[in-house]
This record gives structure tokens, sequence and C-alpha cells, in this order.
């Protein structure tokens, strides 16, 4: 409980010992991760979405994925950072945490179209809709919930990333962990985990709360009524 109290007054004491203000450690870290995730998103949401629309290639993308989700992370950062020299460190950590969100995000688009019950897109084309007009009127409304299931994800994975990633100097929350090691502050080391749970649990929370908003308002549960009121009980 002591170390717990310790780090809540290194959080407001603001005795930084050489980092970052925790206002620029939270917002580089956000920049990362919204820039990795979104570059993800581009690369993933188009072929997840061929995937689940033609019904082709599913297989070679959860192998891919799979393969994807296989490879460690920092370990794929720290090759990057020696490849890419010491000055592209920013560049390789995006592409390490673009590699990491592609995997969900593709999963979540994909699966968000075959999800879909068949005869709702076999209605659309008995309609007289075209194949983009059930892709965009159909199949993308009814699929967002599960994309926007795959995009929380990997901003969850991409979050406690770019927490290890601050081993290399990049910055973010996790330079008070890197930094309070050693020097054996461990009031330092717990604010900056705790900073880095405290924005997990916000940005799962507002991705929990889209996930609920892009339901389509013709398939939100509602609670059953009974078609005719119970008789009242009668009294003698």
């Amino acid at each position: 409980m002591n170390y717990l109290v310790d780090a809540i007054r290194w959080i407001l004491s603001g005795d930084l010992s050489g980092t970052d203000p925790i206002p620029v450690g939270l917002g580089v870290h956000l920049l990362f991760t919204a820039v990795s995730v979104a570059a993800a998103a581009v690369v993933a949401v188009p072929i997840g979405w061929l995937i689940g629309h033609t019904g082709r290639g599913r297989d070679i993308a959860v192998a891919i994925s799979g393969a994807a989700r296989a490879i460690p992370s920092f370990g794929l950062f720290i090759l990057l950072v020696l490849l890419m020299g010491v000055i592209h460190k920013p560049e390789a950590a995006v592409v390490t945490f673009v590699v990491l969100g592609i995997p969900s995000i593709l999963a979540g688009a994909y699966s968000g179209f075959e999800a879909i019950d068949r005869s709702v897109i076999d209605a659309g084309y008995a309609m007289g809709m075209t194949p983009w007009q059930v892709l965009w009127r159909i199949e993308v409304p009814l699929g967002m919930p599960l994309l926007v299931a795959g995009i929380r994800s990997a901003v969850l994975q991409v979050v406690a990333t770019v927490t290890i990633a601050a081993y290399v100097g990049i910055g973010g929350l996790g330079q008070y962990i890197i930094t309070g090691l050693p020097l054996g502050r461990f009031d330092m080391v717990l604010a900056g985990a705790l900073l880095v749970a405290a924005l997990a649990l916000v940005l799962d929370g507002l991705f929990a709360l889209l996930q609920r908003v892009v339901v389509p308002r013709g398939v939100r549960a509602r609670p059953a009524r009974p078609r005719h009121p119970a008789p009242e009980p009668q009294t003698a």
C-alpha cells in the first residue's frame, strides 16, 4: 500500500528525474498509438473487406495474421532500429506497431462481413442493389461493430508495446518505468505502470462505447414486449 501511495505522490509532485513532463509523455504515447493504428487500419481494412465481400483469401489472411502475431514485437523493434539506424528510431517504432496492429484489425474487418446473415445480402441483391451498394449499404454498416472491436484490440496491444519501446528513448509513458528501474525509484516505476494502465482503461472504455454506437439501429436489441397484456387477477 505504501508503494501505491508513493507512486501517486510522485505523480502529483512533479519530481521527473530527467524525464519529460507527464502531459508530454502522454501526448507522445497517444501520438505513436494513433499514427500506428491508423496506418494499420489503412492497410488491413480494405484487405479485410475484400476478403469478407468475396469470400476469397481467408485462409491466407489467417495464416499471415497468425505469423504476424507470433513475431516478438520488442525483438522486431530492436532489429529495425539496428537496420534503420538510431536516427530513425521513431520510424522503426511505427513500423513495429503497424505490424502488431494489422492482425487484429484484419480479423475484425473480414469477420464483421462473415457474421452477416446471408439472407440479408441476398435480399439486397433481390432489391436491385449493385455489389458496390451491397458493400456500402449493408456489409459495411453491419460489419462495423466487429471492425471497431478489432481496432480496439489493436489499440490496447499498441499501447502496451509503446511502453516497452521507450527502452530506446522514444519517449511516452514507458520512460518513467525504464528510467526508474536503474535508479531504484520504485515509486516512479509504479507510477509509470499506473499511468499506462489508466490510459489503456480509458481507451478501452471509449472504444467499448464506440462499438455500441456503431451498431445499426435496426439490429439493436430491444426488450421484448408481450403482444397482449396479461389479465389482471380478479379479487373476490
